[in-house]
């Protein structure tokens, strides 16, 4: 049998998707689950302004996945679809369609911020990538969460699935510049680009460090003065 996607072009599905109503309905349920977790954290961000005096995020910065991306990620995952099966495709195979992006000084406040949200009763944890303990091998560093959240349309209540991307300022200062310069092709010195890219990883890891440290140090101060 004839692979599926040889019998069809790439840019027909992808013009079926961004003039498709059943693409537009499930894209519009993503962004409500992007706003039901924005607004999550927007609420423990208050919270903490108001009992600690700081704030564990800096900022948050949402998406949704272009069609062609979409596209494109199912051919690589290997994910068979058709005109009628495309959007039960993506809703059931594709976990970061909908994706958030948080922002924070300090990793303490990532690890603490991640557990208040997975801790609350109507969100269910699917998966969890720790890429700041364990980095990817180009120096990649940030916590990934697949969260499964519900939310209330006309029909009823439906479960949909976000990603949300935790990183210091430093780890989102790395990532966008590595972000930029992987898509420069057919480097002569590559191998020497990406060690330094590596190196440099390794070193704003370490300031992350001393920045948390630092910051303990002032905490413990404070409170043996207030002694």
């Amino acid at each position: 049998m004839e692979n599926i996607f040889s019998l069809i072009e790439e840019p027909p599905y992808i013009k079926m998707l961004e003039t498709g109503k059943r693409y537009q309905e499930l894209m519009n349920r993503y962004r409500c689950a992007i706003m039901e977790v924005e607004t999550k954290l927007n609420v423990l961000n208050l919270e903490f302004s108001l009992h600690y005096d700081r704030n564990p995020f800096e900022s948050i910065e949402s998406r949704l996945k272009t069609p062609r991306s979409i596209i494109e990620k199912l051919k690589k995952k290997g994910i068979p679809f058709n005109e009628e099966t495309l959007e039960r495709s993506i809703e059931e195979n594709l976990y970061d369609v909908a994706g958030l992006r948080v922002i924070c000084a300090f990793q303490e406040d990532i690890y603490h911020l991640a557990d208040l949200l997975v801790q609350q009763d109507d969100i269910t944890l699917i998966r969890t990538k720790d890429y700041i303990k364990n980095p990817k091998p180009n120096g990649y560093r940030s916590l990934h969460l697949i969260l499964e959240i519900p939310i209330f349309l006309k029909e009823g209540k439906t479960m949909m699935k976000v990603e949300v991307q935790f990183r210091t300022i430093a780890m989102d200062f790395w990532a966008s510049v590595d972000h930029r310069l992987r898509y420069k092709k057919d480097l002569p010195n590559e191998a020497e680009i990406l060690e330094k890219l590596r190196n440099c990883a390794t070193v704003i890891a370490g300031l992350d460090e001393e920045m948390q440290q630092i910051r303990t140090m002032i905490e413990q101060s404070e409170e043996d003065g207030a002694v």
